[in-house]
């Protein structure tokens, strides 16, 4: 008879700091500097931007409590896959993986790789000049499009990390540690500036602007606000890799989320405490104009330093947690087979590392990644409200999983997140109703390929 192939399988190299880095080295990468702008703008007043952030950062805290019995009662890589895959079966799971590839997280690592050329180019003009002009229409109103070579150092970052990540987990995790400590350090840096410089001023949190405010201005800026929360998951992604993970994995969501939120709270007194209302909201960069307005012109240059840390972190980050979820489907039969293979020696998904880090590239040189994460964000939150009420669905349909954690303060929590989520749908929905549909189109041109691929399983797997 013959020997059948060897089948190799992911190593458990991380511990609990790595896990930690990645929840805070994904989380916080540009939206620390950017969304302040957005909320106050949305809401109108100092007090609301505050009342949003306190709850989108609650609202993290309840999906990581959530997920936190999850990843521990399954740790296997995937994350929210693996979690509407046991739910509500195998349908649902690939939907989730097919978004997540070709559009949401492929789409959240071309944005991060641009915003970070973006931010080198303050050091460094000539990244924003043109480097060529091709004949496909792709650019604005259907002109030929540019490439700029900051695209192109944007994609070296993206194929750089890929490749870090490809030759060990271990290494990635330890660069994760690295970037996210340094990053960390450099915001506290900036808020203290603010805190302690002597040039702020305790009328500034009175301050207020005209805006829409109301219901309708509160969930304009949560959604906001969301974004710059995204990732605390990220980590569930990763579960096959981490050391002890009926206990670390609840820890380093819980201790990760709890830290982001602390340090976006801080981040924003800073900025409140040295800027009004009105000057925030007019800032496109709040915290470069914080540091301009305490140390002068050319101190925002800093700022571009501590950002460009910061989205690094959160692009190595968003490798490691987004590559497992094509490899979790091609191990079922779902995807490209080549993706669920692991490197014989480094132990890493390399093929989907690769391919994840090749299509991303694609979407930043098109210029087009933008407009794919906004139609995504419709469907992706209809799937992550599903994945958190599938500890719901699990505790009835599965009652004799082990569970080495259990959710704290269940039901209340799950549902809570789930009812949310609906609202932020809903909203979404009846404010953006061309992006929502759009987005779900994207994910119903998935559907032929599932059964594509579900047809050529063996029938006992299917």
């Amino acid at each position: 008879m013959p020997e059948l192939p060897k089948v190799h399988e992911l190593r458990r190299e991380l511990g609990l700091p790595t896990a930690i880095a990645i929840v805070i080295g994904t989380v916080i990468g540009s939206g620390i500097f950017l969304v302040p702008k957005t909320a106050v703008l949305k809401t109108g007043s100092v007090d609301m931007v505050f009342l949003v952030w306190i709850f989108g950062g609650l609202l993290s805290l309840a999906g990581a409590l959530t997920y936190a019995e999850l990843a521990a009662a399954m740790p296997e890589a995937g994350g929210e896959y693996v979690y509407l895959r046991e739910a509500y079966g195998p349908f649902f799971a690939f939907v989730y993986g097919w978004t997540q590839f070709w559009v949401a997280k492929s789409g959240s690592l071309a944005t991060l790789a641009t915003g970070f050329f973006l931010y080198v180019a303050n050091l460094i003009p000539a990244l924003d000049q043109v480097a060529a002009v091709t004949p496909i229409p792709l650019g604005e109103n259907g002109a030929p499009l540019e490439i700029r070579y900051g695209q192109l150092f944007a994609i070296g970052v993206l194929l750089i990390l890929a490749v870090v990540n490809y030759f060990g987990v271990r290494e990635g995790g330890n660069l994760q540690i690295i970037a996210t400590v340094v990053k960390v350090a450099l915001i506290g840096a900036i808020i203290a500036v603010g805190l302690f410089s002597g040039e702020g001023r305790v009328s500034n949190f009175a301050t207020s602007i005209p805006a829409a405010g109301g219901i309708t201005g509160f969930f304009g800026a949560l959604v906001a606000i969301l974004w710059a929360y995204d990732g605390w998951n990220n980590v569930s992604m990763v579960s096959s890799e981490i050391k002890d993970p009926q206990r670390n994995l609840p820890k380093a969501l819980i201790i990760g989320s709890l830290a982001v939120m602390a340090i976006y709270l801080l981040a924003n007194v800073a900025y409140f405490f040295v800027l009004s209302a009105a000057e925030v909201a007019a800032s496109d960069r709040v915290a470069a104009e914080m540091m301009r307005h305490v140390f002068g012109p050319d101190a925002g240059k800093w700022v571009s330093v501590a950002a460009m840390i910061s989205i690094f972190a959160a692009l190595n980050g968003s490798y490691l947690g987004g590559s497992r979820i094509p490899y979790a489907m091609a191990r079922d039969g779902l995807f490209f087979k080549a993706l669920g293979e692991v490197h014989p020696v480094r132990r890493t998904p390399g093929n989907s590392i690769l391919w994840l880090g090749a299509w991303a590239s694609v979407l930043v040189l098109s210029g087009r990644y933008d407009q794919l994460f906004t139609y995504v964000i419709f469907a992706s939150w209809i799937l992550y409200g599903m994945a958190a009420a599938s500890v719901l669905v699990l505790r009835y349909k599965k009652p004799d999983l082990v569970r080495p954690y259990r959710t704290l303060g269940y039901p209340v929590v799950p549902v809570l997140f789930v009812l949310v989520a609906s609202l932020l749908i809903f909203f979404t929905l009846r404010d953006s109703p061309r992006e929502s549909i759009m987005g779900l189109l994207l994910i119903v041109a998935g559907v032929p390929f599932y059964f594509y691929w579900k047809k050529r399983l063996p029938r006992a797997q299917s």
